[in-house]
């Protein structure tokens, strides 16, 4: 997953309680539906690609003189003294208004630190494995609690750790190395004692075709038909003929699971829940 204002959701929600300390965070690039963390990047959607084409208060400026730079109005606390003068750092942190906006600062960082790690974090999509449910560089909120009473569905679109076996497919690969521990988004097709088959371009679930109406269009290759083993789901991303999914590597087991991907959030005219019927 990928994760100058952001304009996710998360930022939209916590805008007052100090987004900017994830401002900052560096840029990963992967492939085959491997979502990137993003703590600070704005931007929309890149320019549309073919689906098949991949698997994978200021002061004025300082012209050399004087006129450039502006002394602190006398007699305000709050600026007196030089960065580097103790004196004039302790007056700064002696100050109430500045104490008071610290500790803003760090209980507003701390409780979007929790909301990110424990509730809901936002998510980038760096690929076309998922198309046309997401497209290159769509953002979209990602929740991690339902997992914990709430078992994943038929058609949800999770986002998960990568298998062993995805680890072992890619080792050797160029970006290998990196793309195992990123993790993958894709769709839920099947839950544990279901008997999947994909057969001439049809998905078959215990024996009846399903209708995806998600899918960019039939899978070109033939699987199954084999039964999902307990505590394991079957994971295939809509854009069926590119992307290295369960039909690759496997079953995917439960415990890898992130969480459940819920909310597109951007670019706007792409906001919306995400489709699962």
């Amino acid at each position: 997953m990928r994760f100058v204002p952001s304009a996710g959701l998360l930022a939209f929600l916590l805008h007052a309680v100090s987004v900017a300390g994830f401002t900052g965070g560096g840029r990963r690039r992967t492939t085959h539906g491997v979502l990137r963390r993003r703590f600070g990047r704005s931007g929309g959607a890149k320019p549309p690609r073919d689906p098949r084409s991949s698997l994978f208060g200021a002061s004025p400026e300082s012209d050399g003189s004087d006129e450039g730079l502006q002394q602190p109005p006398a007699g305000n606390d709050a600026t007196k003294g030089s960065p580097s003068s103790a004196g004039g750092i302790q007056a700064f942190l002696s100050n109430e208004e500045t104490q008071a906006e610290i500790k803003s600062y760090v209980v507003s960082l701390s409780v979007a630190l929790l909301l990110r790690f424990l509730v809901i974090e936002p998510r980038y999509i760096p690929s076309l494995s998922m198309y046309p449910t997401f497209d290159v560089g769509d953002q979209l909120a990602v929740e991690k609690v339902s997992k914990l009473f709430r078992p994943q569905q038929r058609k949800d679109v999770v986002v998960f750790n990568p298998p062993q076996a995805f680890k072992d497919i890619t080792q050797g690969t160029a970006g290998g190395e990196r793309m195992k521990d990123e993790a993958l988004i894709k769709r839920v097709i099947a839950v544990e004692g279901d008997v999947v088959e994909m057969r001439k371009g049809v998905l078959l679930v215990n024996g009846e075709a399903q209708s995806d109406t998600f899918t960019y269009e039939p899978a070109f290759y033939d699987w199954g038909p084999g039964e999902v083993p307990a505590g394991c789901l079957m994971v295939l991303g809509d854009n069926r003929n590119h992307s290295l999914d369960s039909h690759v590597w496997g079953f995917l087991p439960r415990e890898n699971v992130i969480g459940r991907a819920v909310f597109k959030y951007w670019p706007i005219f792409r906001i919306g829940p995400i489709e699962t019927d």
